[in-house]
């Protein structure tokens, strides 16, 4: 998959998803394949090569998120969205920069996980339907005597009783094997020990709660772990037992290697918000803005490159990708740290969605609002039609709003959509279940357009 992902390739996949920016795409899809020509490079080189990390400068709701997010997707690599703003410098109360490189290597670990158990799935089905079998029909062993009618061979002729206890038990658990393997049995309720977690064990460090998450799991797991008998169904015993067997079949250890050499290679930090840590040169003021800048300043070594321990090992960040965004309403680049600033080179500007834009998003996209709102009244059996009329007075709606109240890109059309559909939404289910719905200019203009005339009105409800 990644020697296909030609930097074409990549922004094509983008395309359905995310409409416009065309500059931002090619940026991110440029980043993308030079992790894949780093990885095949001569290997004197390769630590050599470090990425080069992208800031994105554009207004909320336009995709700047969305491309970071799709892109990971796309490369089946770790990813986590962190917000500037959260942060702290350290020695103030609050989550310090490293906790979002630990909160990679988490995420890291849960997906080269997820994918060492879809590898052993077929054998953890395997294991969890003999646990089941061992439930309904126990297993005799060879010296155990038992008169043949004590096996639960229900609804099964009768077997001669010249074969032993074991050789009949045998029988009656192949048969119930196969029943279990056609899906025969799902219904019945059968009595599972299942494993409850211990109490988390809440530990607070000086500075709250963060780092301190290695401490809290070492004490939860001396907690003893306590076993309960619940009645569950063979269907939902097969899942639990699924889960407990791929538990125990996947090498933990080589999972957590994996995954600390997929965040270090392969692993995207978008954070978020940039614009909020950015201070003013001329203000010179104090107060929160001191601990702004100390966050640039613990930015820098991180985006920089540093090694940083986790639970799981150690974690250099030389190649992490690092993408950043922010509206810079009120501040601007150049007001961040200028070495900070050297460690985003790549620089790229969002435009502001137009009319054109917003039509393109209510229909091309995989994920279009008109194709989620079609799929959720689907599944009560109705069907909603939106025409092209209805389609270009959202658009319109959408532009006018935006450039009047305030621009929130796209997530405007979520705003002007609810409201367009709630009475829909609301009296459907206790309507004729195969009824249809056609959206067409007039109806969305009888809805709406009384709220967007009105300033004040549509400061609140759009």
């Amino acid at each position: 998959m990644q020697d296909q992902l030609t930097p074409a390739r990549i922004v094509q996949e983008l395309d359905k998803y995310i409409i416009g920016q065309a500059d931002a795409k090619k940026a991110v899809a440029i980043a993308l394949r030079n992790r894949w020509r780093r990885m095949n490079a001569e290997k004197e080189i390769q630590k050599e090569i470090i990425p080069n990390n992208i800031l994105m400068i554009g207004p909320t709701g336009v995709g700047k998120t969305e491309i970071a997010r799709r892109l990971a997707q796309l490369a089946n690599a770790p990813f986590i969205k962190v917000e500037a703003s959260k942060f702290t410098e350290v020695g103030y109360v609050g989550r310090d920069v490293e906790s979002m490189v630990r909160d990679l290597v988490e995420q890291s670990v849960n997906l080269v996980r997820a994918e060492q158990k879809e590898i052993v799935r077929e054998a953890a089905q395997e294991g969890a339907n003999e646990k089941i079998l061992d439930i309904l029909i126990p297993p005799v062993h060879s010296g155990v005597q038992g008169p043949a009618k004590e096996n639960p061979s229900i609804g099964f002729p009768a077997i001669s009783e010249s074969y032993s206890d074991q050789e009949l038990n045998e029988r009656t658990r192949s048969m119930f094997r196969k029943k279990l393997k056609d899906g025969e049995l799902e219904d019945r309720m059968i009595e599972v020990e299942v494993t409850v977690p211990a109490h988390n064990v809440q530990v607070v460090g000086p500075m709250g709660m963060d780092g301190m998450d290695g401490i809290q799991e070492m004490l939860s797991g001396m907690m003893p772990k306590k076993k309960k008998k619940r009645k569950l169904t063979v269907k939902e015993a097969r899942e639990y037992f699924v889960e407990e067997e791929a538990e125990r079949l996947i090498d933990m250890d080589g999972v957590t290697r994996d995954a600390l050499e997929r965040a270090q290679n392969s692993g995207i930090i978008f954070i978020d918000e940039i614009d909020k840590v950015a201070v003013n040169s001329s203000g010179g003021k104090g107060g929160p803005d001191v601990s702004r800048q100390g966050v640039q300043r613990d930015l820098l070594p991180i985006v920089e490159g540093s090694v940083v321990n986790t639970k799981h090992g150690s974690v250099k960040t030389d190649h992490i990708l690092f993408i950043s965004a922010g509206a810079f309403h009120v501040s601007k680049p150049s007001d961040l740290i200028p070495e900070l600033q050297g460690r985003f080179p790549i620089r790229v500007e969002l435009n502001p969605l137009t009319k054109e834009d917003f039509i393109k998003i209510l229909t091309q996209p995989r994920n279009a609002l008109t194709k989620q709102y079609q799929a959720l009244l689907q599944s009560e059996g109705a069907s909603i039609t939106f025409d092209e009329s209805a389609i270009e007075a959202m658009a319109e709606m959408a532009s006018t709003v935006n450039s009047e109240v305030e621009n929130i890109g796209a997530r405007r059309l979520h705003t002007i959509m609810s409201a367009l559909l709630n009475d829909i939404l609301f009296e459907v289910p206790d309507i004729n279940p195969n009824i249809s719905f056609l959206i067409d200019r007039d109806f969305v203009m009888e809805k709406l357009n009384h709220i967007v005339k009105k300033r004040d009105l549509s400061q609140y409800i759009l």
